[in-house]
């Protein structure tokens, strides 16, 4: 599941990247991301560490994006701040893919083929949804 932490940093950048290059403050960014702002500052701390923002001290500081939000994918911010997208990590193609604690064989494990294919299918949308896809996007009516 998608973590706080991780819906408040998309919800910011989505903001920045509406901003179309304009600084935002962390008040700004809080606001417009509906996020506690002392929260937030450490998950815009977080992602400039990762050069997806790039932060401006002082009384005229404030956030932008370090790159073209068309180039800021989902599914980066994601694993910046929640990990690995996969659901286990004997599926993770990245730096957490282990065999999961409570598997004997990874050549048997009875879930693994469903946890690879929805792993393969988050991936594919979340890699291919970019900061300015969310931008243009209108909020889904409940």
């Amino acid at each position: 599941m998608l973590s706080q932490k991780a819906k408040y940093g998309l919800r910011a950048l989505v903001e920045l990247a509406r901003a179309e290059g304009a600084q935002l403050s962390a008040g700004e960014l809080a606001t417009r991301a509906e996020a506690p702002r002392k929260f937030l500052e450490a998950i815009l701390l977080e992602l400039s560490r990762n050069q997806i923002v790039v932060s401006r001290r002082g009384k005229f500081g404030g956030y932008t994006l370090a790159r073209d939000a068309g180039a800021i994918t989902f599914a980066e911010v994601i694993r910046i701040i929640d990990g690995p997208l996969a659901l286990a990590p004997c599926v993770s193609p990245r730096l957490g893919f282990r065999k999961c604690a409570d598997c004997s064989d990874l050549d048997t494990c009875t879930l693994r083929e469903a946890l690879l294919r929805a792993r393969d299918a988050t991936a594919d949308v979340l890699e291919r949804y970019s900061l300015a896809d969310a931008a243009k996007a209108q909020a889904p009516v409940a």
